[in-house]
């Protein structure tokens, strides 16, 4: 049961992995894996167990750098400048002239009763206990009180109210605060006064009973001002340098040190979720847009998975280049240590697309890349910028190569490049003239050497990996001392002149529609690299010999001339050829008729059982323009050389009467050459045709001339002695 699960499984797994769509997602899966985990390398950095006012055991230094708020300072300066406000107060006008009211109404009330003569003492007395009934006045007090005495009591009246009166206006006021500690220094003050000892404890016993806050506290004013306080302390950032030691081996750490590692994460036990799921969504915005735009701009890449694995592939590797480059941290060198990110080769995935996909979306993809650059050296927009400089510069410098030497060239100037703008960049920094010099020249050359290295060293591999054939390959192939050419040169020289005409022909034509004008050249010189098995059985190579097709059947003929195709696929896979110039060479002829042969056949009496098909080629029929061109250089060549007067009349006759018949045909069927293409290639092949066709000037015959010279001179000598005797 559990065998045939898995037999089932397995089954499922791979007819999965086969679906060209299951590849993609987990290509793109991948991608964006390893993407993410180069932004995010940093964030999950080695963990200290350090608390504030232990030892540390070893140096400790920062792993990146970063400016941090200190919360902890920062909210210590903003209590303490919310502690030097004061608490804010009302007062209330009213309660003063209240309280010496009560004082002077309790008086009056002595006074009244000390006037009421009529009554007894011990009348007296006890009146003066309801009145005041809550001190518990002694009695030698209340007799004292009891005894008729109106200046005393007007003295206590305003020396009570005056004390009173004094404090209320004082700038802090009677609050609940100091309400006893007010009583008690009043208290003091009244037994100052010059009052008999009844008077003076009836003054402090009033005081006390009396005297209430008039200043209240304003709890919403208070904590405004306060707040208001607290804003004017400003945040308290602070900034750390990669490399930058905290603590140091036998230190006590302190709250200041503790902070910094605590923003750097390293006393951190949890996982930076927010961190790393910010940079997964960043990439997954970025794959976005880079597909949005292939499917928009470049449907070509878009639907093809060999490209897009080949532009992951130079992202990813080009990313992590410059991660490491980045985390470089040199302590030998601090005025260099933090300027290792110049060194990212941006500008080598900008040649790189550029040369093995499409400018265009080298820039959108160098713009990336400096983004991300960024990123990587904690918002560093100095990098940034420099990778987008050398980035441009190096996607201009391999936009027209014309020879491999062309990519060195392209690293010089992206070598220069950057270094204007590293030397921008630093300029407006605190650095010094001669450091901003020195470092701009040592990164900014480094910067174009590694990048011209690193293009030049992985773009064959790249090449060979993905099927792609690149100018820079083309160019090499096209230079005479390839092996091949060198071989088609001295074995089927014919061959070899006319596949160098049919590639001034047909890279003519390319340019004058658009099309790819190198691959069609050199795609035209090995088209024919298959006549190299049999090069005498083609008549341009065959100089003072017989022709070799008289003597055998013309199917034979058929089959030998068809089989250069194949024989030409084979040897350009021996020498590993690129895929495109293959194609090319299997599709120059289509399914073309061989006419004479065809013909010869049918001369022959042979009538009745001649079909086509046994004198076409195989096919296939052209897919692209470029092998298209070649096909219609190829036969314009030869028929215009077998014309005996080569008139410009006759060449326009015959090259017209050549495209009409493949079109006619059939042959240009699946490719996508319009009508108005067919025009521009017909004029361009005749232009070509009429400058290597031109009329000369036909030179004398210089032995004939010299030989009758000759003879003139001898005539003449012989008259001259002739004359000579008769004069003598």
């Amino acid at each position: 049961m559990l065998a045939t699960i898995f037999k089932r499984a397995a089954a499922l797994i791979t007819y999965l992995l086969k679906q060209w769509q299951t590849r993609r997602g987990i290509a793109a899966l991948l991608f964006f894996a390893l993407t993410t985990l180069l932004l995010s390398i940093e964030i999950v950095p080695h963990r200290v167990s350090l608390s504030e006012g232990q030892v540390s055991t070893k140096d400790i230094f920062a792993t990146r750098d970063i400016v941090f708020i200190d919360q902890e300072r920062t909210e210590n300066l903003q209590e303490q400048a919310a502690s030097s406000v004061r608490n804010q107060y009302d007062r209330d006008a009213m309660v003063s002239g209240a309280v010496q009211n009560d004082v002077a109404g309790a008086l009056a009330e002595v006074k009244k009763i000390q006037g009421d003569t009529s009554t007894s003492l011990q009348d007296r007395l006890n009146r003066l206990r309801k009145l005041l009934p809550v001190y518990n006045l002694p009695e030698e007090t209340l007799a004292g009180l009891a005894a008729p005495s109106q200046k005393e009591l007007q003295l206590t009246e305003q020396g009570v109210n005056g004390l009173i009166s004094q404090a209320m206006d004082s700038e802090q006021g009677v609050t609940q605060v100091n309400l006893e500690d007010t009583k008690s220094v009043i208290e003091v003050k009244i037994r100052r006064l010059d009052l008999r000892e009844p008077y003076e404890e009836l003054g402090v016993l009033l005081m006390k009973k009396f005297l209430r806050p008039n200043t209240f506290l304003n709890v919403e004013k208070t904590r405004l001002l306060r707040e208001a306080a607290k804003k004017t302390v400003p945040i308290q950032q602070v900034t750390i340098i990669k490399g930058e030691k905290i603590v140091g081996a036998g230190e006590i750490v302190r709250a200041d040190q503790m902070a910094k590692l605590k923003a750097l994460g390293l006393t951190k036990s949890y996982f930076p979720w927010r961190t790393l799921l910010g940079n997964a969504l960043l990439v997954i915005l970025l794959m976005v847009v880079v597909l949005f735009y292939l499917y928009q701009q470049n449907k070509e890449i878009y639907k093809s998975p060999g490209h897009l694995y080949l532009l992951a592939l130079i992202a990813i590797l080009v990313l992590a280049l410059a991660k490491a480059i980045v985390a470089i941290n040199s302590t030998q060198w601090p005025e260099f240590g933090s300027l290792f990110g110049y060194m990212a080769p941006v500008a080598a995935a900008g040649m790189l697309i550029a040369i093995l996909l499409d400018s265009r979306l080298g820039v959108l993809i160098v713009a990336i890349l400096s983004f991300l650059l960024m990123l990587m050296s904690n918002g560093q927009l100095r990098f940034g910028v420099v990778g987008m400089v050398s980035g441009l510069t190096g996607i201009y410098s391999v936009s027209k190569l014309s020879k491999s030497g062309d990519l060195t060239r392209a690293g010089l100037y992206t070598g220069l490049a950057s270094i204007c703008a590293i030397g921008v960049m630093e300029l407006s920094s605190s650095t010094p003239l001669g450091i901003v010099i020195t470092s701009a020249a040592l990164f900014g050359i480094t910067n174009g050497i590694i990048s011209s290295i690193l293009t030049i060293g992985i773009l064959p591999y790249l090449e060979s990996t993905f099927r792609i054939t690149s100018s820079v390959r083309l160019l090499e192939l096209s230079y005479p001392g390839n092996p091949l050419l060198k071989r088609l040169l001295t074995e089927a020289p014919g061959t070899y002149h006319h596949s160098i005409l049919v590639g001034n022909l047909a890279e003519a034509a390319a340019e004058a529609i658009g099309g790819d004008s190198l691959l069609t050249r050199v795609g035209a010189y090995y088209h024919d690299v298959g006549k190299l098995k049999r090069p005498y059985f083609f008549i341009e190579n065959q100089m003072n010999t017989d022709n070799p097709h008289d003597k055998i059947a013309p199917t034979l003929s058929t089959l030998i001339l068809t089989f250069h195709v194949k024989d030409g696929v084979e040897l350009a896979r021996e020498y590993k050829l690129p895929e495109d110039i293959i194609n090319i060479i299997e599709q120059h002829h289509g399914s073309g008729l061989c006419t004479y042969f065809y013909h010869k056949a049918l001369e022959n009496g042979q009538n009745e059982s001649v079909t086509e098909e046994e004198f076409r080629y195989e096919g296939p029929k052209p897919q692209t323009r470029e092998a298209a061109l070649v096909m219609l250089a190829d036969s314009v060549e030869a028929a215009v050389r077998s014309l005996q007067n080569r008139t410009y009349n006759r060449m326009e006759g015959m090259v017209h009467r050549i495209v009409k018949d493949k079109l006619l045909d059939g042959q240009l069927d699946e490719c996508d050459l319009t009508f108005k293409d067919l025009d521009v290639i017909a004029s361009a092949f005749i232009q070509v045709l009429s400058g290597i066709f031109h009329a000369r000037i036909e030179y004398p015959d210089l032995s004939k001339e010299k030989e009758a010279e000759g003879r003139k001179a001898k005539s003449a000598g012989v008259r001259k002695q002739f004359f000579r005797a008769r004069g003598r």
